[in-house]
C-alpha cells in the first residue's frame, strides 16, 4: 500500500529503489499474520527517537515469537544510510519490518529461524500545523494481552482499528475514540490521545491494552520539563466531553489537534500549540 511515490526498500542486505516485493504467497506471514513493524520519521533534516523506534521493532518481533535479527543500533545505521538518497529536507516515513516465512512444528506459531527483515523508506509529507481531527465513540474495544498481542506493533491488530475508522467515517468523523474492555478510554484508532482541562493535561494511563507510544512519552517529558502538569489517569468519555482541548499524539504527525468529539467542539488551544512547539524545539536540539 504505497502512499508516497518515492520509496526505497532495504531487503536481503542491500538497498533497492522502489516498492520491492518481499513476501511470497506461502509465507507464514501472508496467511497467518506473523508480521510486525514500527514507524519513525525523518523531516527537516531530523530523525527524532530513531533508536527507540528500532528497539521497539525488535521488541515487537519477540512478542510475536520471532527472532529480532538486526540489533537496534545496526538498524538505525541502515536507515541513516538509506536516507542519504533523499533530499535532506524530505519528510520520510521509516518503517522497519519483521515477518515469518515458515511455521514451527505446530505450523501456527512462526519459526524464529525463519524471520525476515526489511526497511521501507517512503516519502510522505508531514501534516500541516492546521490539520485537525474529529472523534466519535466506537462500539469496538481494545483487546487485552490475554487475547491479543497488544504488547507489539503487529499487523494482525490493525483490522480492529480499521473497523473503528470505518464506523467513525460512516458517522461523519475522521477518527474514533476507543475504550478498553472495562470501558475506560484507551486511545484513538490511530494514535494516543491527550485532553486539557484548566491548563493541566491528562492522558489514559498505560494499562496494557494499547501501545503507550514513543511520541506520547516524549510529549509527557517535554511538557513536564516546561512546567505543565501532566496526569496519566483512568479516563472516560465524560472527561473528554468536559475537556477544554484535545489532541492526538502519533509518529506520523506528532501532534494533531482535535476539534470535535461527537457533539462537543474544541478550540485549537494554547496548550496544544505549546506541545507542538516543545516537540519541534526538542527535535531540533536532539534529532
Amino acid at each position: 500500500m504505497a502512499i508516497g511515490k518515492t520509496i526505497r526498500t532495504y531487503f536481503n542486505g542491500q538497498w533497492h529503489d522502489g516498492d520491492v516485493p518481499i513476501m511470497s504467497a506461502a509465507d507464514h506471514a501472508a496467511w497467518l499474520g506473523s508480521s510486525v513493524f514500527d514507524g519513525a520519521r525523518a523531516f527537516e533534516g531530523m530523525c527524532p527517537d530513531l533508536d527507540k523506534h528500532c528497539a521497539r521493532a525488535n521488541a515487537s518481533a519477540e512478542a510475536l515469537m520471532m527472532a529480532a535479527t538486526t540489533p537496534a543500533e545496526q538498524m538505525a545505521e541502515i536507515v541513516r544510510d538509506g536516507l542519504k538518497a533523499f533530499s535532506p529536507e524530505a519528510a520520510v516515513y521509516i518503517r522497519p519490518m519483521y515477518w515469518a516465512t515458515e511455521g514451527d512444528q505446530t505450523m501456527i506459531a512462526p519459526a524464529p529461524e525463519a524471520t525476515q527483515f526489511a526497511i521501507c523508506l517512503e516519502e510522505i509529507p508531514m501534516a500541516p500545523e492546521a490539520a485537525s481531527a474529529t472523534l466519535t465513540r466506537t462500539r469496538f474495544r481494545r483487546p487485552v494481552l490475554e487475547s491479543a498481542v497488544v504488547n507489539a506493533k503487529a499487523g494482525c491488530l490493525y483490522p480492529n482499528n480499521a473497523r473503528m475508522l470505518r464506523e467513525a467515517r460512516a458517522k461523519g468523523f475522521s477518527n474514533a475514540l476507543s475504550c478498553d474492555v472495562m470501558g475506560n478510554v484507551a486511545e484513538t484508532a490511530t494514535a494516543n490521545v491527550f485532553l486539557v482541562k484548566d491548563g493541566e493535561v491528562f492522558t489514559p494511563i498505560a494499562n496494557g491494552t494499547f501501545l503507550a507510544g514513543i511520541t506520547r512519552a516524549r510529549h509527557i517529558e517535554n511538557m513536564r520539563a516546561d512546567g505543565i502538569v501532566v496526569h496519566e489517569a483512568v479516563l472516560g468519555y465524560a472527561h473528554f466531553e468536559a475537556a477544554d482541548e484535545v489532541f492526538m499524539s502519533g509518529n506520523m504527525s506528532k501532534v494533531t489537534p482535535v476539534t470535535a468529539f461527537d457533539d462537543v467542539s474544541y478550540q485549537h488551544g494554547p496548550v496544544t500549540r505549546r506541545v507542538r512547539e516543545l516537540y519541534w524545539d526538542w527535535a531540533r536540539s536532539n534529532g
